[in-house]
């Protein structure tokens, strides 16, 4: 089957977070796709739609064997369908866990620039961001080890919030970097917890590797949240799995959950999760290399037009990391001026903390029409704001 990912799909008058905005605007900040969702997936929703009786709904079986013969099949990782809870979604189970697992004051470690969502799950709940910058040289990032180590090692620090590929900058951790983060952390008695939702949005040729199968103390240790909603679209519909092999520690996530009542799925959320594990890999195989032609056709404009910006090279998720160090060190204002000048509106990378600051983040997942608008655009934006300095 084909699919047509060129087509301009009209997504206000929908309550749409991402194009609720004014006439002429043109979204690329918030991590949702402008492509319609697999036809297989649509297929069983409508199905269940088709039930006029939309009641309590209980995870059936045939959710725990899709997604475990998933991972088994994709990411050549065998996960016990004993493993898996259910959950609303990524965010309410690190809120869920950051509650669960520390308490106020203590220290919660992220890897910095990442997911600003991150900082809100931890600081929202009377808890401490102690922030560990990634390295950055020659538009490459890495992990400082010997700052890793010492904070891992502050008492005060109990969990560690991962994000595997990591957001916002497409980075995807390699085994040995997983198994070295695992082992210190490990040694230091403090749980990871890897956000792996955007697993699934690598570039062909490229897979990612499951924190919990990079080593037997990652395993052990390592609490993982897995869904179907940034590969496949499906956001809205508020599903996705956590991952937990230590019994005990299983437990303790389980009884946060429910404890917050976000273990439990509306109507859609399974029916849909099941299509996309068990019938939506060669939507995503087409939606991966059209996603990769896009990633290169932004980086070959910005590289032809607009040199004193830089694209992260990354080989994960659909999100493009900008450099925009050498035009000004506040990327807010930058974004203020684009949007207001343009109708362009990109992410700020400062809400991401680390050395985001002279950063934005551009969302390419959108058709090819829509994203030359917003390169032309960019474009535009950019230079006007350089010929103002």
């Amino acid at each position: 089957m084909t699919y047509d990912f060129d087509a301009l799909i009209d997504r206000r008058g929908t309550h749409c977070t991402k194009w609720d905005v004014a006439d002429g605007e043109l979204p690329m900040w918030i991590a949702d796709m402008d492509f319609a969702t697999a036809p297989e997936i649509a297929a069983a929703v409508q199905r269940r739609a088709a039930h006029p009786v939309y009641g309590y709904t209980d995870v059936p079986a045939e959710w725990y064997t899709a997604i475990a013969g998933w991972w088994r099949t994709r990411h050549g990782f065998a996960i016990d369908p004993q493993w898996l809870i259910f959950s609303t979604g990524v965010v309410p189970t690190i809120s869920s866990v950051v509650r669960k697992l520390t308490t106020p004051a203590e220290k919660v470690l992220a890897l910095t620039p990442v997911y600003d969502i991150f900082y809100h799950s931890i600081e929202n709940n009377g808890r401490l961001v102690l922030e560990c910058p990634l390295t950055y040289a020659d538009g490459a990032y890495g992990i400082d080890w010997t700052d890793l180590d010492a904070k891992l090692a502050d008492p005060q620090t109990t969990l560690m919030i991962l994000c595997n590929p990591h957001n916002p900058t497409g980075q995807i951790w390699d085994k040995e970097t997983l198994a070295r983060i695992g082992a210190l952390a490990a040694r230091h008695h403090v749980v990871v917890l890897s956000d792996e939702i955007h697993c699934d949005l690598t570039d062909p040729g490229w897979d990612y590797t499951p924190f919990a199968a990079a080593s037997a103390e990652c395993r052990a240790n390592s609490i993982t949240c897995l869904a179907p909603t940034k590969a496949f679209n499906l956001a809205g519909l508020q599903t996705s799995a956590v991952s937990v092999p230590d019994p005990a520690l299983r437990h303790k996530v389980w009884r946060a959950l429910n404890t917050d009542e976000v273990a439990e799925p509306n109507c859609f959320a399974a029916e849909a999760a099941v299509a996309a594990f068990t019938k939506g890999a060669p939507w995503l195989d087409a939606l991966r290399a059209y996603l990769a032609q896009n990633k290169e056709a932004a980086r070959d404009f910005i590289s032809r037009e607009l040199p004193a910006v830089r694209a992260v090279v990354s080989h994960g998720t659909y999100l493009l990391w900008l450099d925009c160090s050498a035009l000004t060190a506040d990327g807010a204002a930058l974004a203020r001026f684009l949007r207001e000048r343009t109708g362009l509106r990109l992410s700020a990378g400062g809400v991401y903390r680390g050395n985001g600051g002279a950063f934005l983040r551009m969302n390419l997942a959108c058709p090819r029409a829509r994203l030359q608008d917003g390169l032309e655009r960019l474009k535009q934006g950019l230079d006007a704001f350089a010929a103002q300095a």
